[in-house]
């Protein structure tokens, strides 16, 4: 029955004449009529018929089926004329535009670019049913945006050529705000500081800008298996979530979260195993498992000493080895027997190193970083090191590495190297500010990267008040083919100490130089060179008697010829925002016999820095210099002396300020000094802008004498201070900013709390 009913209705829908339907025709012929925007060719695209064919009532229906299936009819009717199979449709209106109004928290653009998510866009077919999708869609976006009283208003306006518009009219209401995160069940710890490790909250001051207290199910999620993670990591093996709770107030302002818990008891690790098979010893697997007998179950430590295993037999040339972790649980003594399995597989080998993306710099270049060769052993760490190598050239935004099993070989994979390179050279022109120099002008050409060779050219020059500075360089980073770096430098450098709140005096030093490099380890490098310097000195209208006695006693005008020593040390893991590792630097300089001035200096600086937490770093510095003349000179020159204060020195007291003065009561720095600071590092409260802001709690010490008048260790020459610092890598330069509170300042230093620089070095 319900067959035959079907048949009528398919028959009434088609509209097909009954003459000769029931017999057949052989086709000779196919018209479409009613097409408006789509052309015949795509209508017969999805015809099942074609003229020789002989068509039945059976096949009508498999015709009008598939036209339907394509969407872009609403209506379609097959008749016979003679032997032509005539084809008439009625197409479904286009969507002309889709408007929107009243949305504010959600730009038009991002609502637009959400429906064509789901296949909803201008220019296509229009059905009723899209109008649900529409809101389905548009309200998923506000509940996102926690609007959960959002309503929508579709209305659709038909237009000439068979299309329409869409207008959608929204009122956004007010955004629902968690009221209250009920965690049910703990007995250990305390509520608030579980809901400490959570991402929403309840809201504070600063809710506005980091929406933690709009309800997100993502973020939820997240907090799950955070709080999971907070009780495996402290010895809760049995730890379950029951269940959670979201619910909303009837006027869909306020928001309840409820997690059920159940905690379970602490299980203690009762024995520690290495089973499979092992590369060498496997007492020397042991130290790498930071774990002991006795303590509670961590999950975390047990994932981290897994990897810490597999990284070492990677290191070995087992790529593909798996470590996983079996635990044992005894439930009568709460206990675990954690077993660690190893299988390392088959040891692997470096077929190739291909390396894409290159289309600048030459291959040799990209090459020469690499600690992983062809043909040895796989290693994970040379492989680690190699694309951080490559990465520090400056050469490449981005650098990829794959590295996919060679078909057909069970012990050979390839290491693919995909690059992005960035613009090795810039013209650059700037306007900076800082508080000792004043209005600084910038303006350099530089080639990091000249002809992809990897040598640096560059044309540089610095201006400001007290500075004038052009410099013209050429640095070749591998002159030998074992990284030994050769470079040359010309620049002139003007000085009026007098605009540095110093002693009155100006210098004029013209600079011929030439340095090498020295690879001694991945994070050790040894530089020496020399200088030629051709200086003019001149003493100001208002000189003082140490500035006048240096003129006469050593003249004005000088030629010194330098040479320098330098070992660094830079371990650091990033040189911008570091978060472990040292920088260590010790420098000596001196002018040889038969310079004008004979006289040296050496300084050496230490900074390390230790992560607390995931966001919190301690950092330390430490650094001391010293210099004195020798031979036939009597005087230290007065350029090379020390000062101390302002950002990175002691803040709190002015640049420059901190040590001997003249008897102008200028200051005149000192042929010492030594300093040290704390800081402890961390992120702002909008996480937003963690990647480009840090905050800091720094106490800065430190001390510049003359040895000549007074003990290298003189107690009250030591300068404090303490306070708050930020630094942002903003978009028109790097800005550090501190306001600090000096200690044991004496009648005649600066002070200056509020300090900053924009669009100097960090």
């Amino acid at each position: 029955m319900r067959a035959r009913l079907w048949c009528v209705l398919l028959l009434l829908g088609l509209g097909l004449t009954t003459r000769a339907v029931a017999e057949g025709f052989e086709v000779s012929d196919i018209r479409i009529e009613g097409l408006q925007r789509i052309t015949a060719g795509t209508v017969f695209n999805y015809l099942t018929v074609k003229p020789g064919d002989f068509v039945d009532f059976k096949h009508t229906a498999d015709i009008v089926r598939e036209l339907y299936k394509t969407g872009f009819f609403k209506d379609v009717r097959l008749e016979q004329r003679g032997s032509v199979l005539v084809v008439v449709v009625t197409e479904r209106p286009a969507i002309s535009a889709i408007n929107f109004s009243g949305n504010k928290s959600i730009e038009t653009d991002k609502l637009k670019e959400g429906l064509k998510d789901i296949g909803l866009a201008e220019g296509r077919t229009f059905e009723r049913s899209v109008l649900d999708k529409i809101e389905q869609e548009l309200e998923r976006q506000y509940f996102n945006q926690g609007k959960y009283a959002v309503k929508l208003t579709s209305t659709v306006t038909p237009l000439e050529r068979n299309r329409v518009s869409i207008d959608i009219d929204v009122i956004e209401g007010k955004t629902a705000l968690i009221k209250k995160i009920n965690i049910v069940g703990n007995k250990t710890f305390d509520e608030d500081d579980l809901l400490d490790e959570f991402e929403l909250s309840t809201g504070n001051w600063l809710s506005r800008f980091t929406k933690d207290n709009q309800y997100s199910r993502p973020k939820l999620a997240g907090d799950l298996e955070t709080l999971r993670s907070y009780y495996l990591d402290r010895g809760y093996v049995n730890f379950k979530i029951d269940s959670t709770q979201v619910t909303i107030t009837p006027d869909k302002n306020d928001i309840y979260v409820t997690i059920n818990i159940v905690e379970g008891d602490i299980y203690t690790i009762s024995d520690i195993r290495l089973a499979g098979e092992f590369d060498g010893d496997v007492a020397e697997y042991f130290p790498l498992i930071h774990l002991r007998r006795g303590q509670p179950f961590a999950r975390k430590l047990i994932v981290e000493s897994s990897d810490r295993v597999s990284a070492k037999l990677s290191d070995q040339g087992f790529a593909f080895a798996n470590v996983n972790s079996i635990p044992e649980i005894d439930e009568d003594n709460k206990t675990v027997a954690l077993t660690f399995f190893v299988d390392p597989g088959r040891r692997a080998y470096v077929r190739r190193i291909n390396i894409h993306g290159n289309s600048r710099t030459r291959d040799q270049v990209a090459r020469r970083e690499f600690r992983q060769m062809e043909s040895a052993w796989f290693s994970g760490e040379k492989l680690k090191l190699s694309r951080e190598r490559l990465q520090r050239t400056g050469y490449f935004d981005s650098v990829n590495v794959e590295t996919p099993t060679v078909p057909g070989s069970g012990d050979e994979v390839d290491i693919n190297v995909a690059v992005t390179e960035k613009p090795s050279g810039n013209l650059l022109a700037g306007v900076g500010y800082s508080q000792s120099d004043g209005i600084i002008l910038n303006a350099s050409i530089n080639q990091d990267n000249f002809a992809g060779t990897g040598k640096k050219v560059s044309l540089a020059l610095k201006t400001s008040s007290a500075n004038k500075h052009y410099q013209i360089s050429y640095t070749d980073p591998y002159y030998t083919v074992d990284g030994i770096s050769r470079g040359f430098d010309l620049s002139y450098r003007a000085t009026d100490f007098n605009d540095l709140n110093t002693a009155d005096y100006k210098t004029d030093d013209a600079i011929a130089g030439m340095n090498f490099g020295i690879p001694l380890s991945e994070f050790n490098r040894f530089n020496f060179g020399g200088a030629i310097h051709h200086i003019n000195f001149e003493s100001g209208s208002a000189a003082s008697d140490e500035v006048l006695d240096f003129e006469n006693t050593e003249g004005n005008k000088f030629l010194n010829f330098e040479l320098n020593l330098n070992w660094r040390h830079d371990s650091r893991d990033s040189a911008v925002f570091p978060r472990d590792g040292y920088l260590q630097s010790l420098y000596g300089e001196a002018s040889i016999p038969g310079s004008d001035l004979q006289y040296y200096k050496i300084s050496y600086e230490n900074r390390g820095y230790w992560p607390l937490t995931s966001d919190v770093i301690l950092s330390a510095r430490a650094e001391i210099a010293y210099g004195d003349r020798y031979g036939g000179s009597t005087l230290y020159p007065l350029w090379e002396h020390f000062y101390g204060g302002g950002p990175g020195s002691i803040r709190g007291f002015k640049a420059r300020s901190v040590g001997p003065r003249d008897s102008q009561g200028d200051s005149l720095g000192g042929n010492a000094m030594y300093a040290a600071g704390l800081e402890l590092l961390f992120p702002p409260p909008l996480r937003q802008v963690s990647d480009s802001v840090r905050l800091a709690l720094f106490f800065d010490a430190g001390a510049v004498v003359d040895t000549h008048q007074t003990d290298l260790f003189d107690g009250s020459e030591l300068r404090y201070s303490t306070g708050l610092g930020l630094s942002w890598l903003s978009p028109v330069g790097a800005l550090t900013v501190s306001y600090a509170i000096p200690f044991q300042a004496d009648d005649q230093d600066e002070k200056e709390q509020f300090q900053f620089s924009l669009g100097t070095t960090f």
